[in-house]
């Protein structure tokens, strides 16, 4: 496996742009062919870099509603609770955990009813703190600035370079940074195999 390249990079900076770009829009950009665009695009797909081409829907296009930054802070224990739940609020556009366990979203709601929203949307709210902010205007601008892309080796955590190597195993990819951690994931993985 190699590294990413700036044209790799350039790609995925024009995808997340507009993820219906063509490819041969993308490939004048970049310098090269529709098919050579397609063929990088598959593989940044195989590797894991690109997970699926999404849509970005404009909530307040949709519904009425007041933004809204919600930070609240909840005890440890409950913390995976309720990020599901508040991820399966139809309101919640954009959802963070901090690395203390507060749980921050974004979210459209009616400006009358978001004590007895916030207060209805947790599991067993107990010892559930909210601090609700209005906002004026939102923007997300997701960028690749600033960013760099490195594959994990599957076997010891090591960054993947170009001296790395991809193995599918039973339909899944794994990326291992020399044939050493390749070779020891790939035997304990058929000694799993054969125990089961």
């Amino acid at each position: 496996m190699r590294d990413l390249d700036e044209t790799d990079m350039e790609i995925l900076r024009l995808l997340g742009d507009d993820a219906r770009r063509p490819y041969s829009e993308i490939a004048e950009r970049v310098g090269l062919s529709g098919p050579a665009v397609s063929d990088r695009v598959d593989r940044l797909e195989e590797a894991g870099v690109i997970e699926g081409f999404t849509v970005d829907i404009d909530q307040s296009q949709l519904r009425a509603g007041i933004p809204v930054f919600v930070r609240a802070t909840v005890p440890q224990s409950a913390v995976d609770d309720c990020r599901a739940a508040i991820a399966d609020a139809d309101a919640v556009e954009h959802i963070f955990v901090t690395a203390d366990g507060e749980l921050w979203f974004y979210a459209r709601a009616q400006v009358r009813q978001v004590r007895e929203w916030l207060d209805g949307l947790l599991p067993d709210a107990d010892g559930v703190d909210y601090a609700v902010t209005l906002l004026d205007d939102a923007e997300w601008t997701p960028s690749l600035d600033g960013t760099s892309f490195a594959l994990t080796c599957a076997e010891c955590g090591n960054t993947v370079d170009s001296e790395g190597e991809s193995t599918r195993i039973d339909g899944e990819v794994y990326h291992f940074c020399c044939p050493s951690c390749s070779n020891r994931f790939e035997g304990r993985y058929e000694r799993l195999e054969e125990g089961t």
